[in-house]
């Protein structure tokens, strides 16, 4: 089955919508500010990438608003765009469609408020929701019920590789049965004291005040990364299926493959890069040679930077083109590898490679990307991600001209 992606979603710090998004990666700019809402005197982490301006009462219904947190907020309004951007008819079949969603902290700012009210007012003071809002699968839940999908509906509690496993488990679910799925992740995890304690205890996070010389991956100065919030929605589905209903095709998604990195994210050495870059090109069927752009992990630790460089050096003896765009305004957990697959998406169709922002100089034997975007001829592009859990991914999407 060759699985395809035919519509795309993106709430961001860098723009909502994939058109904001897309115009903030080409151009390099930073959204990486200091956080505001609540006192950060006391924590390790004071600068994040949080989407701002983003009023979800003028793109849900506030029914939707007040049952639900934020990180489901963003991953409706990425699967509404998605979902249009795709011209599926839900309503000829709606059990034809399914939900595919991740999150790996689920929603920390309503529960944290309401847990407040339920310690400093009492049980009659929480809301009913709080029971559902929370939870990882409210995303999916709710983007099922908002859209009328009643296909095969999942969620995937799962680190910055979420996406890149949910395209995997895309495939597989539509070899079952059924015509297409929404896809995605979301976080929201800088809105309440509670979800940035949690981030602080990993030990990874850069500790700086100033946005300029935060997360600089693969630099010598770097001090770890930026967390963030956002999601990234795309509409999969098998590709006779979308040429047969004239469908615009924005990315094939060639291949994917997995493996265990180790506890922390770190991936000592880089062998779980290596064995999931190798078993997403061996599945998608291209060499080394073919793949014309790698969209980093990045994490922005130096042992951990050095292992995924040593690792691409030897992926592409004879050198790749390497990207890490985030680094203009963090990674958001699940949300991360949602991005980075949504950035490849647009690269390919753009034939362009999005800048590394503000990192001044490529670093000795790696073709990083600085400064602006690089025209070029992209066939393939390999996505890799690494989650604290140990997970590690990687997926190869490919220029639907190319095939």
């Amino acid at each position: 089955m060759s699985l395809v992606i035919t519509g795309l979603g993106v709430v961001s710090p860098s723009g909502t919508g994939t058109d904001g998004y897309w115009a903030a990666l080409s151009e390099g700019r930073s959204s990486i500010a200091p956080l505001t809402g609540f006192d950060t005197d006391d924590f390790p982490v004071r600068l994040g990438g949080r989407v701002r301006g983003f009023d979800p009462h003028e793109h849900l219904d506030g029914r939707f608003v007040v049952q639900t947190d934020a990180f489901t907020w963003f991953t409706m309004v990425a699967s509404q765009e998605a979902l249009t951007d795709s011209g599926f008819d839900v309503a000829a079949d709606p059990y034809a469609t399914g939900v595919l969603l991740c999150s790996g902290t689920g929603g920390g700012e309503f529960g944290q408020r309401e847990l407040a009210s339920l310690y400093g007012r009492g049980p009659s003071h929480v809301g009913p929701y709080q029971s559902i809002a929370w939870f990882y699968a409210a995303s999916t839940g709710q983007v099922s019920i908002r859209s009328g999908l009643k296909g095969m509906c999942g969620v995937l509690v799962t680190d910055e590789p979420g996406m890149l496993d949910a395209l995997g488990q895309a495939g597989q679910a539509l070899r079952r049965g059924g015509s297409a799925m929404l896809v995605g992740a979301g976080e929201s995890v800088l809105g309440a004291p509670y979800s940035l304690a949690c981030q602080a205890a990993s030990g990874v996070l850069d500790d700086g005040d100033d946005p300029e010389t935060a997360y600089l991956p693969f630099t010598e100065g770097t001090r770890g990364y930026v967390p963030a919030e956002g999601a990234a929605v795309a509409f999969v589905e098998e590709r006779a299926h979308a040429e047969a209903r004239g469908a615009r095709v924005r990315a094939v998604v060639a291949g994917h493959a997995s493996a265990f990195g180790g506890v922390g994210g770190l991936d000592p050495g880089g062998e779980g890069l290596l064995h999931a870059a190798r078993g997403a090109m061996h599945r998608a069927g291209v060499a080394p040679s073919e793949v014309d752009v790698v969209f980093a992990d990045a994490l922005g630790v130096p042992k951990a930077d050095a292992d995924e460089a040593a690792a691409l050096r030897l992926l592409f003896p004879d050198g790749v083109a390497v990207t890490a765009p985030k680094a203009g305004f963090g990674r958001a957990h699940a949300g991360a590898g949602a991005l980075d697959v949504a950035a490849a998406v647009l690269s390919l169709e753009h034939q362009t490679v999005p800048p590394t922002p503000r990192v001044p100089d490529p670093p000795s034997g790696l073709d990083l990307v600085v400064r602006v975007a690089r025209p070029a001829r992209l066939r393939h592009a390999l996505v890799l991600s690494r989650g604290a859990g140990g997970g590690v991914s990687a997926v190869v999407l490919t220029s639907p001209h190319h095939v």
